[in-house]
């Protein structure tokens, strides 16, 4: 798929083919367990976050075992809007270190993808076709910003036309208010992104 940077400690093609007839096993080490129910408290948690919705996309396009190296360029490729071949090394490491130490081994406990740390590869769970009905339509907790933005858009063309008749404090006052609420929706919307990533 891509070139492994060096140092890399993603496996190659030829171990994860060895490795088809070996038990997968969980995050723990354990074999993996038989499906069981998800709450709806468990999927959430799991598709609020962007990093593991990407992963569970990934795995469902390619409907095979993968490394867990590709999968990290891949992912890092997405959050930073370019191709994996234009990725850096900090950037891919930084998704890989977040996947191998948190989203993996927290999507292994339920089920919902099998994780072979010793070998790096990663594929779907038992649990894993509980979540595609959400997924399909889009993460639960996903917040319309693009209408809150055009909300404020219209309040800003208002206040201008108010402007052009009213004195000149009340259009600072105006405008002040304006640019608080762009400022504080920004900031909800950075941090909503970055709190989604890094969770």
């Amino acid at each position: 798929m891509s070139t492994q940077e060096t140092g890399s400690t993603g496996p190659t093609t030829r171990e994860i083919e060895e490795s088809s007839t070996e038990p997968t096993t969980t995050a723990e080490g354990g074999e993996e367990s038989p499906a069981e129910e998800l709450s709806l408290d468990l999927i959430f948690e799991i598709l609020k976050n962007e990093r593991r919705r990407e992963v569970i996309r990934y795995l469902r396009e390619h409907e095979q075992q993968v490394t867990l190296s590709d999968l990290a360029e891949h992912i890092a490729a997405l959050e930073n809007d370019t191709d994996v071949a234009s990725i850096t090394s900090s950037q891919r490491k930084r998704v890989y270190v977040g996947l191998y130490q948190c989203h993996l081994p927290k999507m292994a406990d339920m089920g919902i993808v099998q994780f072979n740390q010793n070998r790096g590869i990663v594929s779907l769970g038992e649990n894993a076709s509980q979540l595609y009905e959400y997924l399909d339509n889009q993460s639960p907790d996903t917040r319309p910003w693009h209408e809150y933005y055009l909300g404020l858009s219209g309040v800003g063309g208002a206040l201008f036309l108010v402007s052009l008749f009213a004195g000149s404090t009340v259009s600072v006052a105006a405008f002040g208010v304006l640019c608080l609420a762009i400022g504080a929706c920004s900031a909800l919307h950075a941090r909503e992104v970055s709190a989604e990533r890094d969770d």
